[in-house]
């Protein structure tokens, strides 16, 4: 089938048995799936490097060609025919004709369909139309796609589909590839930024007896040969601090984590981080750091500082701002008072009369917490650092000096959503274990994401954790933000869906 090849899902069952039917009469030949074709060239890289080579010099230089590709567009025109190859780097014509391939293999060409894959031997010229094309003295058909191409126009338009089949939609999709690609542009530049500051990679585990080192609900698992009960990481930090105490005082890990709760446009049940901890820093210092990191990662990555979100141009090259949960709400809300926000009644009337999630149990730091979730959070839009978090919901950061009630803790919030979280860390075992109780009696109290007690962890820092800073930033929602979606489903290449069947 030639053209577009607009698909309609009452007969798409029988462009396959068309295809299967092919694909059959190749293996009676012997010519199906053949694995000796070698490829030599890509099609971006020729299509760079010959981009302003005109006709009469190419035509000297006469330039072979050997790529292949999968076959996106096809037109047949008597004893010639065109083709569009498409591989990783990019898309590149080909033309045939019987002269040069010869009638019998020109008319099999005829036959084969788009999403096929084939692989090419020519010459490089350009066309009348001055299109770079390569003309072709050989062509071969190397693996037939039982399966047709969406509509070419449009692509996957069905979005359930285009996370289902992801495959299709890289094909299909230059936009989407797009993403991917900046996605691993920006992992590299984190990568190589951390180590140019002097950090060492680490891998920790991704199974842990005990889940730390956050609040979440995890995914349970069952190790067989040891007979006992596992847990999926929700985060590293643990075992990064334990190897801070080990004398590692400069580590990151970029990792998956996995947290049993809902999906939405921010929440993926597997999701990436990048955490890191440094030895003799506090919070402020790494306030500074993650503001650096995000800049020179950005400009790296994607090559600017600025980013559209929903019609707002967000600055990265400005000074992060940096509030209080208090500040924050007065400068968003300033109808509600300092007083009214320090009052831990007022806060449970107003969570009464309203629709918004709270715990009642709170105190004062965690109702002010889900206030400021509740009415400000989504209006972050410009970078801000939102400092000095409630002791009651940070157990694993220092207490301030200054105020014992709240710790040395900041959360980045940028296009409204969490972008980073980072503090100095409790490095006095006596307050942790104090802490890990506090949370043993919040979960035996009915909280699912409260933490256990690590018993091993404490027994670290009983050797000596010295002053340390550390931080996550959420991997996905950077991406989110650097590429512009709205959706984080839209930068993980495998997003977790419900399970389908498949015809």
């Amino acid at each position: 089938m030639s053209g577009a090849e607009t698909i309609n899902v009452q007969d798409e069952n029988q462009i396959i048995a068309e295809r299967r039917a092919k694909l059959a009469a190749m293996r009676v030949e012997g010519v199906a799936f053949p694995n000796d074709f070698e490829r030599k060239d890509f099609a971006g890289d020729i299509q760079t490097r010959y981009a302003n080579t005109d006709k009469l010099v190419l035509g000297e230089l006469s330039v072979p060609v050997q790529f292949a590709g999968r076959m996106m567009l096809k037109r047949v025109m008597g004893k010639a025919s065109f083709a569009t190859l498409q591989d990783s780097s990019g898309r590149l014509q080909v033309y045939l004709s019987n002269d040069l391939v010869g009638e019998a293999q020109h008319q099999a060409f005829k036959h084969w369909d788009l999403g096929d894959i084939v692989g090419v031997t020519g010459i490089l010229f350009r066309t009348k139309t001055d299109e770079l094309t390569v003309q072709a003295h050989e062509i071969r058909l190397l693996v037939k796609a039982l399966r047709p191409l969406p509509e070419k126009f449009h692509g996957l338009t069905n979005q359930e589909q285009t996370y289902r089949q992801r495959y299709v939609d890289l094909m299909t999709n230059d936009a989407s590839r797009q993403v991917f690609l900046a996605r691993s542009r920006i992992v590299q530049a984190i990568r190589q930024w951390m180590t140019g500051q002097g950090f060492l990679e680490v891998e920790t585990p991704m199974m842990h007896p005990i889940p730390g080192g956050a609040a979440a609900k995890p995914f349970v698992t069952h190790h067989n040969a040891l007979d006992m009960e596992l847990y999926l990481r929700i985060a590293p930090e643990l075992y990064l601090k334990r190897l801070v105490v080990g004398g590692f005082e400069k580590v990151f890990e970029i990792n998956r984590n996995f947290r049993n709760e809902g999906l939405s446009t921010r929440h993926n049940p597997e999701f990436t981080m990048m955490e890191f901890y440094e030895a003799y820093r506090d919070y402020r210092y790494m306030m500074d750091f993650t503001e650096r990191l995000l800049r020179e990662v950005a400009q790296q990555a994607v090559g600017r500082l600025q980013v559209l979100h929903q019609g707002v141009m967000i600055d990265l090259a400005q000074p992060f701002d940096r509030l209080s949960i208090v500040d924050a709400v007065r400068k968003y809300h300033p109808q509600y008072s300092v007083e009214q926000l320090g009052d831990r009644v007022w806060l449970l009337d107003w969570f009464a009369n309203s629709k918004e999630q709270y715990t009642p149990t709170d105190g004062l730091g965690g109702l002010q917490l889900s206030f400021f979730e509740a009415t400000t959070e989504m209006l972050l839009l410009q970078p801000t650092f939102i400092i000095d978090y409630p002791a009651e919901v940070s157990p694993l950061a220092r207490r301030s000096d200054a105020q014992a009630d709240i710790t040395e803790r900041f959360e980045l919030f940028i296009a409204g959503r969490e972008i980073a979280n980072g503090f100095s860390e409790l490095n006095d075992p006596e307050d942790q274990a104090e802490r890990f109780l506090a949370q043993v009696s919040q979960k035996e109290a009915g909280n699912e994401e409260a933490m256990h007690y690590d018993a091993d962890y404490i027994r670290a820092l009983e050797h000596g954790l010295p002053p340390t800073a550390g931080c996550g930033i959420g991997i996905d929602r950077l991406v989110m933000l650097l590429t512009e979606c709205s959706n984080i489903r839209d930068v993980i290449l495998f997003p977790q869906m419900r399970s389908e069947a498949i015809n």
